[in-house]
């Protein structure tokens, strides 16, 4: 299962192992990882342009890299953003976000994500899902994660699948994703719903893996 390596709220990793790659939710470092994080993105335009989040009207701002990453850490020491990159035996491969993060009454968020085209397949990010969902249920201390998903988004649909969570329904309009408004499905899981093993080894358990708890 996966194991936190930093207890603060920010900046902080969580790691664990899938299937014999060592997988690390961490942030974005400003200078480190430019160069590959742009040659990644470019290289998997055509993969995620259909699914990326876009700001409509005239309103919406363009950052560069480094503004981007700082904006994000800035909203994740106000604790509003959970903004990792996933990287899989040393390699940068995607990312993963906590986002609209609630306190109080609530203390919920959702979760986004995307990965390279070349590590599709290979149940990667459904394990750091995992990982972050029980990231969000233990040092960050929230009740509720949920996946907001396109109906016609079959990979991400087989996240979640994965994973056993469960469907709420169709939220119309819900996101605006490659330059309009789309629904989504909203999929979602509480604390109260792993009583007896974290979302890693309900994950594990679901996928057959030897080991697994049951």
């Amino acid at each position: 299962m996966g194991a936190i390596i930093r207890s603060r709220w920010w900046p902080t990793a969580v790691a664990g192992d899938w299937r014999g790659s060592r997988v690390l939710l961490r942030p974005l470092r400003v200078r480190a990882d430019k160069r590959e994080f742009l040659a990644l993105r470019s290289a998997n335009s055509a993969w995620t342009r259909p699914w990326d989040s876009t700001a409509p009207g005239a309103g919406a701002v363009s950052m560069n890299f480094g503004q981007l990453i700082r904006f994000q850490d800035r909203e994740a020491h106000e604790g509003r953003l959970l903004p990792f990159a996933v990287e899989v035996d040393g390699a940068l491969v995607g990312q993963m976000h906590l986002f609209g993060i609630s306190r109080g009454a609530l203390l919920s968020a959702a979760a986004g994500y995307w990965i390279g085209e070349q590590y599709a397949g290979r149940s990667i990010t459904p394990y750091a899902l995992a990982m972050l969902i029980d990231h969000a249920f233990s040092d960050a201390g929230l009740h509720r994660v949920e996946v907001n998903i396109r109906p016609d988004n079959d990979a991400s649909l087989r996240v979640v699948e994965k994973l056993g969570l469960r469907e709420e329904g169709m939220r119309k309009r819900y996101l605006h994703i490659n330059g309009s408004w789309h629904d989504h499905l909203t999929f979602a899981v509480t604390s109260e719903e792993l009583p007896t093993e974290t979302m890693v080894q309900r994950f594990r358990r679901l996928m057959g893996e030897p080991g697994a708890s049951m």
